[in-house]
C-alpha cells in the first residue's frame, strides 16, 4: 500500500511504455498503441505517482458524446495498477478526479483480475446439460479471494458491474478461455482438446502449416504478410 497519497496525472507514451516493460503482465488494450488503432477516440497515457515514483499506469480512450463536450472515458483491461492493495480507493479516486478533469461524465473501467475459475471438465460437463444456461450456472472449480476483494472494494466506492444481456455486454468479455502450455507435452495438450480440434490441427499439420515466432524489427514484415493474408480471406468470405 502506498504510504503518501497518490496522484494521477498525464505521462508520455515513452514513460508508459518504460513503466510496462517493467511489469509481469499488460493487456495490450492498455498500450499507447492501442490508443493509437482506436483512432475514433481520443486517448491518453495517465500515471499513478507515490511522490516522484510511477506506481501504475493507464491507458485512457475518450469517446465524446456528440455535440457536447463530455466524455465517457474507458480504460479496458486497465488501468494497470496494484489490485492487491487493501485500499483501492487510494488509487481509483484520484484517477476519477483526473478523469473529471478531462471532461469525463462516465468512467468505464476492466480490472484484469480473475474472480472464478472453470477447468475444461466442468465447462464439458456443462455443455451436455440441458438445464446449464450459462457459465455462471456451473459451480467454479477455483474462486480468487483477491478478485472477490476487489468486487467487494469496488462495491463499496459506488462502482456498479456491467449489464450483461445474453452472454454479452459492451466492452471486453466478461469470460475469457486459456490453454495452459507451460510444463506439458503437446500430447497432453492434444489430449485436452475436442475430437475436432484435434483433426484441424492435424489437417494443418499435413498441408504445411508451420508455426514461428517473432521479436523486434522482424515483427513489421511478418505483420503485414500476416494481414495481408486476412484481408484476401476476408474479401474472399465476405466477412468485413
Amino acid at each position: 500500500m502506498p504510504r503518501s497519497p497518490l496522484s494521477v496525472r498525464t505521462i508520455s507514451a515513452s514513460d508508459h511504455l518504460d513503466f510496462i516493460r517493467g511489469r509481469r503482465s499488460v493487456s495490450f488494450l492498455q498500450t499507447p498503441a492501442w490508443g493509437r488503432v482506436k483512432s475514433e477516440w481520443r486517448h491518453e497515457s495517465i500515471g499513478f505517482f507515490d511522490g516522484d515514483r510511477l506506481a501504475g499506469a493507464g491507458l485512457v480512450l475518450y469517446r465524446q458524446l456528440p455535440r457536447l463536450k463530455r466524455s465517457l472515458a474507458y480504460l479496458p483491461e486497465g488501468p494497470d495498477l496494484d489490485w492487491a492493495d487493501e485500499d483501492l480507493g487510494a488509487w481509483l479516486s484520484p484517477m476519477a478526479a483526473h478523469l473529471k478533469g478531462q471532461g469525463a461524465f462516465g468512467i468505464r473501467m476492466g480490472p484484469p483480475v480473475v474472480t472464478r475459475r472453470w477447468d475444461a471438465a466442468t465447462v464439458k460437463a456443462g455443455i451436455a446439460d440441458d438445464g446449464v444456461r450459462r457459465l455462471g450456472d456451473l459451480p467454479p472449480t477455483e474462486r480468487s479471494h483477491t478478485g472477490a476483494r476487489v468486487v467487494s472494494q469496488l462495491t463499496e466506492l459506488g462502482w456498479r458491474p456491467q449489464a450483461v444481456e445474453g452472454g454479452f455486454a459492451a466492452g471486453q468479455p466478461q469470460h475469457v478461455f486459456w490453454i495452459p502450455l507451460a510444463g506439458r507435452t503437446e500430447d497432453e495438450v492434444l489430449a485436452g482438446m475436442n475430437q475436432l480440434w484435434r483433426r484441424n490441427i492435424k489437417k494443418a499439420l499435413k498441408e504445411g502449416v508451420e508455426t514461428a515466432a517473432y521479436a523486434g524489427a522482424a515483427i513489421d514484415p511478418e505483420l503485414k504478410s500476416f494481414h495481408d493474408l486476412y484481408v484476401h480471406t476476408a474479401e474472399r468470405d465476405h466477412f468485413t
